[in-house]
């Protein structure tokens, strides 16, 4: 099979696509196999392992089981199954909020979900022993280490369409859906050390989280401003082979999707700045309490000691 060839049908299917409308933003849905497939198994088994910790009488919190499932797995599936998915190879601004959701969105609630603590609780002792091994692996401790995640998570977007890569991505299905995995994985490798819960590599203290937060809204900033006042089309040639009539244009559809890259980036990172924030408080006071109730155990001690010695 030859290079175009492979490439031809994905094309065809990109221009089959109906004038988006207000109406089917919400209700053009695609359910691709895999992705549905995925994210089924993924879902079954963190429940499952819920299920187990509850059987034998352990807690596991609600609001991490709906973050994973409802937050996490959710934003998976509207990212890969709605109308993001069917129009993100013919809209670039529907491109760029799938994008987002991605990268910033799903993998903050599957760290909130805290899925590897469930693992190490539930799974048997072999598997057990290998997931220790991986989490504690050289490997792992350099792609979480925040200097290294950082830089993944601020310039991959800019290689991806200041590029070929992105135009590469459009014209074939392997890696249009390669680069989903990779907007997936650069976000849990950049915000599970940050917000998650799990014993993970790469976790540093709270003010140092704070600052790695607030030093990416400026990238974001950065990125959107150029795509939306860039003269060249990103993907030009893709998008103009697609014989589109309705609006928006692709130079109004590169315009929005900057916008979107800008907004959403400085919004989800605000969020999880202030989510942070609350933890730190948290952590703070919990760690006073027990520093007061340490105190007060030692006081208490020490006037026993003192009524003993003075019987």
């Amino acid at each position: 099979m030859t290079f175009a060839a492979t490439f031809s049908g994905h094309a065809d299917d990109a221009q089959l696509v109906p004038a988006i409308s207000a109406e089917r933003v919400f209700t053009a849905w695609t359910f691709e196999p895999l992705p549905l497939a995925l994210i089924a198994v993924t879902g079954a088994g963190y429940l499952l392992g819920v299920r187990m910790l509850q059987r034998r009488g352990d807690r596991w919190s609600f609001w991490r089981t709906l973050s994973f499932t409802f937050g996490g797995l959710g934003s998976l599936l509207v990212a890969t199954c709605s109308s993001l998915a069917t129009y993100d190879e013919v809209l670039l601004s529907m491109h760029m909020a799938q994008h987002m959701v991605l990268t910033m969105v799903a993998p903050v609630f599957l760290a909130l979900g805290a899925p590897v603590t469930l693992a190490l609780r539930t799974l048997p002792p072999s598997p057990r022993r290998r997931l220790v091994s991986v989490l504690h692996s050289r490997l792992a401790a350099v792609l979480a280490f925040p200097p290294v995640a950082f830089v993944f998570f601020v310039t991959s977007p800019w290689v991806l369409y200041f590029s070929g890569w992105y135009d590469a991505t459009l014209r074939s299905v392997v890696l249009h859906d390669l680069l989903h995995l990779h907007f997936v994985i650069v976000g849990c490798l950049f915000f599970w050390p940050l917000l998650g819960l799990d014993p993970v590599p790469g976790r540093v203290a709270y003010p140092l989280r704070l600052l790695t937060v607030f030093a990416t809204l400026p990238f974001h900033a950065f990125l959107g401003v150029t795509i939306m006042s860039t003269q060249q089309l990103l993907a030009g040639d893709w998008y103009r082979s697609l014989g589109r009539t309705w609006p928006p244009t692709p130079v109004d559809d590169q315009h929005l999707a900057g916008q979107i890259l800008w907004g959403s980036g400085d919004a989800v990172g605000l969020l999880i700045f202030a989510v942070l924030f609350v933890q730190w408080v948290r952590q703070s006071t919990g760690e006073a309490v027990r520093e007061d109730r340490r105190l007060d155990r030692e006081e208490a001690a020490a006037h026993r000691s003192g009524r003993a010695a003075t019987r």
